[in-house]
């Protein structure tokens, strides 16, 4: 498994640390925004998405990883269920709470 940090794409110097993208042993690739999986890539171009809430700057993260703006990233369909989604208020709230804590 590797591991890098994210590009900006809009002229921004960088996103110092908080977006990350990790590339499983098949090349499926997982953004994660602040610690938390975000959205994956599969190999075959299929996004899921991981994440149900929206923020400013991981939709900045998301638009460098995958050019998906809000409207097409929330169409997405949720990921399996075997991942154990949050709603988006959880989400949210989780979100903030590992942003705080640093």
């Amino acid at each position: 498994m590797k591991r890098y940090e994210l590009t900006p794409v809009n002229g921004q110097k960088s996103f110092y640390g908080k977006a990350i993208v990790e590339v499983d042993n098949a090349g499926n690739e997982t953004l994660y925004s602040y610690e938390t999986p975000i959205i994956k890539r599969m190999v075959n171009g299929e996004m899921i998405k991981l994440w149900c809430g929206w923020s400013a700057t991981t939709g900045k993260h998301i638009k460098a990883f995958c050019g998906l703006g809000k409207k097409e990233f929330e169409k997405l369909d949720n990921a399996r269920a075997t991942t154990g989604i949050l709603t988006p208020n959880e989400s949210y709230r989780a979100m903030i709470a590992r942003r705080n804590f640093k």
